[in-house]
């Protein structure tokens, strides 16, 4: 399986934190919004992950203008909102070596750098 990154390239986060990484060689880029992704590629994350919800980004904008908040929503739910619509996935993900990280927490980026050095 090959190291990846899962990101929009129009996201300033995305990008300083694509800016920051060692050897982005050993990375395979996905766009979401460019190369959306697949069922099969989310149910990989979410093997990684232990649940959709953890791939789920509460930041949205959708997610607010859906009132998604109000709704009691299920893993099928969080997975079927993130294949809908790109937004609804955590940024950026990645997969090294096996190992899943999602979202841009400090303590997440840092661990991405270690595990790329």
């Amino acid at each position: 399986m090959a190291n990846k990154i899962y990101y929009l390239a129009s996201c300033d986060t995305c990008r300083k934190i694509i800016k920051s990484l060692p050897n982005t060689d050993k990375l395979e880029f996905q766009d979401i919004r460019q190369n959306p992704i697949t069922e099969q590629q989310l149910d990989e994350m979410h093997q990684l992950s232990g649940s959709y919800e953890a791939l789920f980004s509460r930041k949205a904008q959708l997610y607010k203008s859906m009132d998604l908040k109000s709704k009691n929503l299920t893993e099928a739910d969080y997975r079927n909102y993130i294949l809908e619509h790109y937004t609804f996935l955590s940024r950026p993900v990645f997969i090294i070596d096996g190992k899943i990280y999602i979202g841009n927490s400090q303590k997440n980026i840092a661990e991405v750098i270690k595990a790329l050095s």
